[in-house]
C-alpha cells in the first residue's frame, strides 16, 4: 500500500503556556481518487466536478478537481494533531480557494501561530495548503488550545 501521508511533526498536544508566535507545523499528503470518492460518501456532495472526468472536463478546471473541503481537512489535521494539537477547540476558519487540487496532486498544510491571547486561551492562526509551493488555499483559524492550568 502506497504511503500517501507525511508527517513532518510528531501528533500531540503543545499547550498554550509553550505557543509562540511564528510557530509552525505542517503535513503533506497526496489527494487520491479514493480519497476524494470517500469524501464524496462522507459529506454527500457527489458534484460530477469531483466525481465523473467526461463532465469535469467541459468545466472551467478541465478535469475532476478534489473538494475544497478536503482541502481545508488537511488544515483541520494539523490544528487537531499537531499545533496546538490534541485537545484543541477549532472555533472559526475563513477560507479563500485560489486553485484547484487534483488527484494526485502532493498537498502541504501548514499552520502558523499569528497570535495568542493567553487570557482566554484563544490563538490565531495562519493557515495555507500549497502544490509544490503554490498556494491552493488560504485562512486565518481561530482555536481554544489546550492549556496545563486547570480552569
Amino acid at each position: 500500500m502506497l504511503d500517501t501521508m507525511h508527517d513532518n511533526f510528531p501528533r500531540g498536544t503543545i499547550c498554550i503556556e509553550d505557543l509562540e508566535i511564528g510557530m509552525s507545523r505542517h503535513l503533506t499528503k497526496e489527494i487520491t481518487c479514493n480519497d476524494i470518492e470517500l469524501f464524496a460518501q462522507v459529506s454527500t456532495d457527489r458534484n460530477p466536478v469531483h466525481m465523473d472526468d467526461a463532465y469535469a472536463r467541459d468545466t472551467i478546471f478541465e478535469g475532476r478537481i478534489a473538494h475544497g473541503m478536503l482541502t481545508a481537512g488537511l488544515i483541520s489535521a494539523v490544528i487537531g494533531e499537531q499545533l496546538p494539537g490534541h485537545g484543541t477547540v477549532y472555533l472559526g476558519q475563513s477560507l479563500k480557494f485560489l486553485a484547484p487540487v487534483r488527484p494526485g496532486d502532493r498537498v502541504t498544510a501548514t499552520v502558523t501561530v499569528l497570535s495568542i491571547d493567553h487570557g482566554k486561551r484563544r490563538v490565531q492562526l495562519n493557515t495555507v495548503a500549497t502544490i509544490d509551493g503554490k498556494p491552493v488555499m488560504k485562512g486565518e483559524a481561530t482555536v481554544l488550545a489546550p492549556s496545563r492550568k486547570l480552569d
